[in-house]
């Protein structure tokens, strides 16, 4: 598949550093969905509530 050892070696990292760029951390997610989520949540206003 590779003429060479070296260029299968820099075809993996370029694949291994691109998974590595794009794949965010798993607490960064996180805080984003919630973040998200309470937006969501703050600017939905049911039109059959009451207002007081």
């Amino acid at each position: 598949m590779f003429r060479s050892r070296w260029k299968a070696l820099g075809w993996s990292l370029g694949v291994l550093l691109t998974a590595y760029c794009t794949v965010p951390v798993a607490d960064q997610a996180r805080k984003h969905e919630d973040a998200k989520v309470a937006a969501a949540h703050a600017a939905h206003k049911s039109p059959w509530s009451k207002d007081r």
